[in-house]
């Protein structure tokens, strides 16, 4: 399980750096405190499926290639 959290939380800030978005843009988007979100891009921390969907439609991108 926390190689997936390790993965995903590589994911996420790959594809956010790449469109040039920081956290706290991702967070004001989907209204998430911005140290949760950095536990959850040093894979440190196991989300939701309802969090995943919140992620990705922040980042334009589908919960499938946030996982990948």
């Amino acid at each position: 399980m926390a190689q997936i959290s390790k993965t995903l939380g590589q994911n996420i800030k790959r594809i956010r750096l790449k469109k040039r978005m920081s956290q706290g843009d991702i967070c004001r988007a989907i209204g998430m405190d911005r140290s949760y979100m950095s536990a959850i891009e040093g894979g440190k921390v196991n989300v939701t499926i309802a969090v995943l969907e919140k992620l990705a439609n922040a980042l334009d991108v589908s919960v499938d290639e946030l996982l990948r």
